[in-house]
């Protein structure tokens, strides 16, 4: 990978749930906005051989910025004119909700623990033309088993049938199993490192796992800190 990683990095503290910035929407001709282009044109080139069509998105740690990766890629892919979901994967530290300002009563976790329960009444539109989001839903002891269970194999399959393009934000994978029970039905998995944030020795630990249950992974996306901005970064695909 050609990712840079320093050694020396900031305490990774974990901050409270909070809404991630969509770059793609407020600054959609900024330059932060064309690397979110790049990113989505290599993913989409990835594999000459298959198609594209359902991604994981996710990273060794916390507070290394998934979730604004896989909410801004998701946007970049709705601009398309490709029928988008984001399904918030992530059900201790859900954010989805909160970005797009939808409510999160039901979601993912509600429609695999409840057999009646449609796709339709889990999926949200937002106001981004194209794009539909399915949040975690309520909170539940298990997300594990949840995922680990034959109903999201069946749910990925519909997803499927329903949207040109699927993000799954996933939590991080040195800290849970989830990617790696879910990456097998995927057609791929980024990982997101961020400078200054991101340990060495995870994110090579976060590489072997995925490796471990064949996980195809596509790339990673290297969050770069501006030196002259507190609030941008830049983000480059490898």
């Amino acid at each position: 990978m050609k990712a840079r990683i320093k050694d020396k990095k900031k305490p990774n503290r974990l901050s409270p749930t909070k809404p991630v910035s969509l770059f793609t929407v407020v600054e959609s001709n900024s330059q932060i906005s064309e690397q979110f282009r790049t990113i989505r044109t290599n993913i989409q080139y990835a594999q000459s051989e298959k198609k594209v069509q359902g991604i994981a998105v996710t990273s060794s740690g916390p507070s290394e910025g998934k979730s604004t990766t896989a909410a801004n890629l998701a946007v970049m892919f709705a601009k398309l004119g490709l029928k988008t979901l984001l399904v918030d994967v992530d059900m201790r530290r859900p954010t989805a909700h909160l970005t797009f300002e939808l409510n999160n009563r039901t979601g993912l976790s509600n429609i695999l623990s409840i057999k009646k329960m449609s796709v339709k009444e889990v999926i949200q539109k937002t106001n981004i033309p194209h794009l539909d989001v399915m949040t975690s839903g309520f909170k539940v002891p298990n997300p594990s088993e949840l995922l680990a269970s034959n109903r999201m194999k069946k749910l990925i399959k519909v997803l499927y049938q329903m949207y040109d393009f699927i993000i799954f934000d996933m939590p991080p994978v040195t800290a849970v199993t989830d990617v790696q029970l879910i990456s097998g039905y995927l057609d791929g998995v980024v990982v997101v490192v961020r400078e200054n944030v991101t340990d060495k020795k995870m994110l090579l630990r976060t590489i072997d796992l995925l490796n471990k249950v064949d996980a195809n992974i596509l790339g990673c996306v290297y969050m770069e800190e501006k030196k002259n901005s507190k609030n941008y970064q830049d983000y480059y695909y490898s």
